[in-house]
């Protein structure tokens, strides 16, 4: 009988879930000084008043930051259910957490993080021996805002070099040990950015980095790129410049890796963030020359191997969806290269392992993988273990077996250990989560954007939900840079999902999903194109009833967050909630700010000419928000240390929609302190993030209480 009254007590706080909220939080906003800055384009006048928000190191805007947080945690305090979504994010997150093992001379090492750990620890193991720990970046720091971004091995083992971030920020401080002791064997190196770590011997090892620029070191900007050596036992100060540093040839990104048989450095240099030069130095011989593989930025290429001489490249010169080439390193020139594995109708990811090519293929954003021989002889197809993404394919020439990971929406990672020459494959680690799959379903759409072009949109929900406009649903996308959105589980959205969200991914154009030309189709003066899509996406969710207006919420971050800034500005009559994060939002002077002027190949700039600068003008969302209109709910997120999108754009976006909001609708900014542009925030900062963002985009679609009370009484017992 008990047990009935229960269930009787649930069914009723589930029927309530629906009210709506009778009486709106009332927010007194800051007033923000407005100062008269003006701008001239090709005779055209712009006005910037918060321009002085630009000063990172200003009194001003400190005390602006924390006006603008004081009144924005006021608002979410009185959220009656936000202690209850983060209880159920802590909960939900509680559970072990295993990366794919690798092995590094002696030891297999792997990340492990027991369940609320802020950072991933990394742990080795001997055969035979126990697991002990080799890292923890939980220990760099009391609050756990310093992170590992970056771990690097010499063939041997012997010596390790990684990476840390402080803040979140792009710099990063280089530390190497001597992996049998443990202990530190070099003075920390300093002012490291956008860079791996590429081991030449036990001797030492190729870095890129920037000069410090002057003025703030997390706005100013940077933009001439450079490939360093550095010689163990020898000053930083010391450390030779490979490639990069001429003014007259500037390069803003310039990575570097060491052939796994130590013979060669391959060079790739970019001026953005698509298209590279290509270049090789024979590591076998002293002083030899600089060989050019690429010399113009057509194309993206990289070498993925080679067997002695013979270098095998991915690219995607005369092949958008990219294909794997051969040449031999005395003659690298396009002229000379030879096709090994042909472009397909989709699109190509390679990787190495064991002595075979593992490509993985794109179809519709789900993966497909094929294993090569290195005559370019299909093996096999992997039979995965279900629709979603695969990674990991690749491992170490001499290995005989390897790891991946496999996922989707409503599956959490798992991790798989694959026997190359058999093919065969058994389940390495599953995850012992609070979260059951088989009570959610992922179904993939294909909608019409505004010009007639097919989008295909992936849409998760629990099972059985039904089509009544009424479910609050996230629209989530990015659309750009050449990035593809495949499925992954997260933790995060399964909570929504429990809630009896659905969480909606369009694979927009700007994207990798159907190679360059997708790409292309999403940039510079054809940019509107992803907006279209977005906006059509939106309208097919609400057209075919998963939800409506008044339930609906958009959501996206960096590139993602512009495009919420756009979507919101352009439609805001289309959605209840807008969530713009970490938005690159004030597109007439993004490429002014750090790496900014590397973005310019999806965005152009403007001051390319005066027709890229009107185009800008027309979306750019800090400069197309009007007085007198009626915006969504808005919260608005960055960090304060974000040197990758610095966090001016969303602070004058926030100042513009709060001067000229019409109706009751909140716009709020929510800044994260001592965090940066979202890589290694601590999983403590990340769960009250993520119950801030849920708390405000429930409460403002009405609801008093989490939709889901069933849910909420299981957890709270």
């Amino acid at each position: 009988m008990q047990k009935l009254t229960l269930l009787i007590a649930v069914l009723i706080l589930a029927s309530c879930s629906q009210e709506k909220k009778k009486d709106p939080i009332v927010v007194n906003y800051p007033v923000t000084n407005k100062v008269d800055t003006i701008d001239t384009y090709f005779g055209t006048e712009v006005k910037d008043p918060y321009r002085w928000l630009e000063d990172d190191r200003s009194a001003e805007t400190e005390a602006w930051v924390k006006t603008q947080n004081a009144t924005t945690f006021g608002y979410l305090d009185k959220i009656p259910f936000r202690e209850d979504l983060r209880n159920r994010l802590e909960k939900l997150w509680n559970y072990e957490k295993l990366g794919s093992p690798f092995k590094e001379g002696d030891y297999t090492y792997y990340y492990k993080n027991n369940g609320l750990q802020n950072q991933y620890v990394v742990y080795r193991q001997k055969e035979g021996e126990e697991a002990e720990v080799f890292l923890d970046p939980n220990t760099f720091s009391e609050d756990g805002t310093t992170s590992l971004m970056g771990l690097s091995f010499t063939k041997d083992g012997s010596k390790a070099a990684y990476l840390i971030s402080e803040g979140g920020s792009d710099w990063r401080k280089g530390i190497v040990i001597d992996t049998n002791t443990m202990e530190v064997v070099e003075d920390t190196l300093v002012d490291i950015k956008f860079s791996g770590i590429s081991w030449k011997g036990n001797d030492g090892f190729f870095y890129s980095s920037y000069d410090k620029p002057k003025g703030s070191e997390l706005s100013a900007k940077t933009d001439q790129h450079k490939l360093y050596y550095h010689k163990l036992g020898t000053p930083q100060s010391e450390d030779e410049v490979i490639f990069g540093g001429i003014p007259e040839e500037k390069h803003r990104y310039v990575g570097s890796n060491v052939s796994e048989d130590e013979r060669y450095l391959f060079i790739s240099a970019a001026t953005s963030t698509s298209g590279n030069k290509l270049f090789l130095k024979d590591l076998s011989q002293s002083d030899s020359p600089l060989v050019t593989i690429l010399g113009d930025t057509d194309s993206d290429t990289y070498v993925i191997d080679n067997t002695g001489s013979k270098l095998f490249l991915v690219t995607n010169r005369n092949a958008p969806n990219k294909k794997i080439v051969v040449v031999d390193a005395s003659n690298p020139l396009p002229e000379q290269w030879t096709d090994l594995i042909p472009e397909t109708e989709n699109v190509l990811t390679a990787g190495t392992g064991g002595g075979y090519f593992f490509t993985e293929y794109m179809v519709d954003a789900i993966s497909k993988v094929l294993q090569y021989d290195y005559d370019g002889k299909l093996v096999r197809e992997v039979n995965l273990p279900g629709v979603g993404s695969a990674n990991g394919f690749g491992g170490k020439k001499e290995e005989s077996e390897f790891y991946f990971s496999f996922t989707n929406y409503n599956t959490p990672g798992s991790s798989y250990k694959y026997n190359v020459q058999t093919g065969a494959y058994e389940q390495y680690w599953k995850p012992e989560i609070d979260f059951d799959p088989e009570d959610y379903v992922s179904t993939q759409v294909f909608y019409s954007s505004k010009d007639g072009t097919k989008v295909p949109m992936i849409i998760t929900h629990k099972k059985g939900v039904a089509l009544d406009g009424k479910n609050p649903t996230i629209l989530y996308g990015y659309g750009g840079f050449n990035i593809s959105l495949t499925p992954s589980f997260s933790i995060v959205n399964a909570v929504w999902m429990e809630q009896g969200g659905i969480y909606a991914v369009p694979n927009l154009r700007g994207g990798g999903e159907y190679g360059k030309a997708w790409h292309i189709a999403g940039t510079k003066q054809q940019k509107q194109n992803v907006f279209d899509d977005f906006i059509a996406a939106a309208e097919y969710l609400i057209q075919n009833k998963y939800t409506s207006k008044e339930y609906l919420a958009i959501r996206g971050g960096s590139n993602g967050g512009l495009l919420v800034g756009a979507a919101m500005t352009q439609r805001p009559d289309l959605m209840q909630v807008a969530l713009p994060a970490v938005g690159v939002l004030d597109m007439l002077r993004y490429h002014t700010f750090t790496a900014g002027a590397g973005w310019a190949y999806d965005y152009g700039t403007s001051e390319e000419n005066e027709a890229m600068f009107q185009y800008l003008k027309g979306y750019s969302p800090v400069h197309n928000v009007r007085a007198g209109t009626e915006y969504p709910a808005t919260l608005v997120t960055t960090g304060d240390h974000d040197d990758r999108v610095v966090p001016a754009h969303s602070f004058k976006f926030a100042a513009e929609l709060q001067e000229k909001q019409a109706g009751n609708n909140p716009t709020l900014i929510r800044i994260e302190t001592n965090a940066g542009h979202g890589a290694g925030t601590p999983v403590s900062k990340t769960i009250e993030q993520y119950a801030d963002i849920f708390g405000f985009t429930l409460f403002n679609m009405g609801f008093e209480q989490l939709p889901n009370r069933a849910v909420l009484k299981e957890f709270k017992d």
